[in-house]
């Protein structure tokens, strides 16, 4: 056995975050590790990665009990971890950020031997068919590059034990097929690979075994190849989860807004929209598409070069993000971190940020009613904090998408725009806010919703818009749609461009 984590547990103030928890995995094998957010995932790997001691339990490495004071042991005996928050500086080269603490020296170590530190990082991306160029500014990368660049990190070190949280989280298609390879080809080496994600088709599609914790307990340990999808989500949130399909008939539903020949260069080209009240209307398309651009343009972030655009049968040109919202446009961006919220601030101020003005009684607004609102909106979505006072920051990655969500979803907007709405988010919430999702439209919002996920436009949606080269080249019933046709749709697109 590669690496054991045995009857671990892990108590932090007021919270029991792990409870006689195991985990093991082998040499030369992909582990799957699941469970919803709060589950104590993060936390049992932090262990394993030297960041956290536990209150209780062992550690082995190949065999022998072993113990990490800090996160440079865990990485000395062989063990590397990429979070899912990236680390990547943007004010770096590529090949300053990949030779990070080992970087090669002149003049026994008088300066820096930047030639040899560009070669070797040149060498490390190439070698996992990464194709960038290291001395490029880290800066200019996209997110999924960024990640691909913390990836490369990790198994630069040539690690024995590698793990990746929610790796392709801000990853394209073809991103995604590329990090695919370099953990087959790991795995061939011999690397033991813990694999951290709430997609279901790359656990069945990548991993060996598969291991679930709820709760901070240890749930279940299976081959792949003897689970199934309803058994894993049962093993995850205790209970069947429905995913039925949707898909209404729109065509009397009355229209909420417009897009006609948007255009801003160099995202955006021609593109044209109708959305629907009543509707949840999916936006498809391959990372790169322009699917968040139109999004922005209809948010009022930013403002289009030319084209038109109408909200319930008026001209709607919002100069800002406020004139939109005053017209009951909302927008939940995909980057809750930098756009979506105030990390330093309490959960409590976070979801109440756009509602002050309907909470506030004679122009005041107390603590407690704040409270009481962002309690209610915490339970809806199914928050895991211990008050609302706990700062937004030290939550997990679902658990701050879910307060995003929140802040717009309290305002009840006429017309919802999200991106990425369940990034991030457990099997369990997803199926929660899918309701929500559903429950808006019933109520006669007009929902867009942009995803990568296919699967989930296929489930929540009435109509899916495929976005591809700045413009929708279709839009068609959710009900008749598949994941192959949706994709043909964005290929062809991208192929003839």
């Amino acid at each position: 056995m590669l690496l054991e984590l045995d009857d671990i547990s892990k108590r932090f103030p007021g919270v029991l975050a792990l409870d006689g928890a195991r985990f093991d995995l082998v040499a030369g094998e992909v582990h799957a590790f699941m469970g919803e957010n709060g589950a104590g995932k993060s936390t049992l790997m932090k262990i394993a990665s030297g960041l956290f001691p536990p209150d209780t339990g062992q550690i082995r490495l190949d065999g022998r009990a072993i113990s990490f004071d800090s996160p440079a042991e865990a990485k000395a005996a062989g063990i590397q971890t990429v979070f899912q928050e990236l680390t990547v500086l943007p004010n770096r080269s590529i090949a300053e950020n990949l030779m990070i603490g080992r970087e090669p020296v002149q003049a026994g170590g008088l300066w820096l031997d930047r030639r040899a530190m560009v070669a070797e990082a040149q060498a490390i991306l190439e070698r996992l068919g990464i194709d960038l160029d290291a001395r490029a500014p880290a800066g200019a990368l996209s997110t999924g590059q960024r990640q691909m660049i913390e990836i490369a990190r990790a198994c630069a070190e040539r690690p024995k034990v590698l793990i990746l949280d929610e790796p392709t989280s801000s990853l394209g298609r073809a991103e995604e097929e590329r990090l695919f390879e370099i953990i087959r080809r790991l795995r061939a080496d011999g690397v033991g690979i813990v694999y951290i994600t709430h997609r279901m088709s790359e656990v069945f599609a990548l991993s060996d075994r598969i291991t679930v914790l709820r709760d901070g307990r240890f749930v279940l340990t299976g081959e792949t190849s003897s689970l199934d999808r309803p058994a894993l989500i049962r093993a995850m949130v205790g209970r069947d989860v429905a995913e039925d399909r949707h898909g209404a008939d729109t065509d009397t539903l009355p229209v909420a807004l417009t897009a006609q020949g948007l255009h801003r260069h160099p995202a955006v080209r021609g593109a044209d929209l109708t959305l629907h009240a009543g509707e949840v209307l999916g936006v498809a398309g391959l990372m790169g598409s322009g699917r968040t651009e139109i999004a922005r343009l209809l948010a009022g972030i930013d403002r289009p070069d030319s084209g038109a655009m109408s909200l319930f049968g008026k001209a709607y040109a919002p100069r800002d993000i406020r004139e939109a919202l005053s017209q009951g446009v909302a927008y939940v961006s995909e980057d809750r971190k930098g756009l979506g919220l105030v990390l330093q601030l309490p959960i409590a101020d976070n979801i109440a940020l756009p509602s002050l003005k309907a909470l506030s009684r004679g122009g005041l607004v107390t603590p407690g009613r704040i409270g009481a609102f962002a309690r209610d909106w915490m339970t809806r979505l199914g928050v895991k904090a211990a008050s609302p006072s706990v700062a937004v920051g030290t939550l997990s990655g679902g658990n701050q998408q879910k307060v995003s969500l929140a802040k717009w979803l309290a305002i009840g907007p006429r017309v919802i725009l999200l991106d990425e709405p369940t990034r991030g988010v457990d099997v369990g919430a997803k199926a929660e806010i899918y309701a929500l999702i559903r429950q808006m439209a019933a109520d006669g919002a007009a929902v867009l919703a942009i995803s990568s996920e296919l699967p989930e436009l296929l489930q929540i949606c009435d109509r899916i818009a495929v976005v591809a080269q700045g413009r929708v080249v279709d839009t068609v019933a959710a009900a008749e749609a598949s994941e192959e046709g949706l994709l043909e749709l964005a290929f062809r697109e991208d192929e003839a461009a």
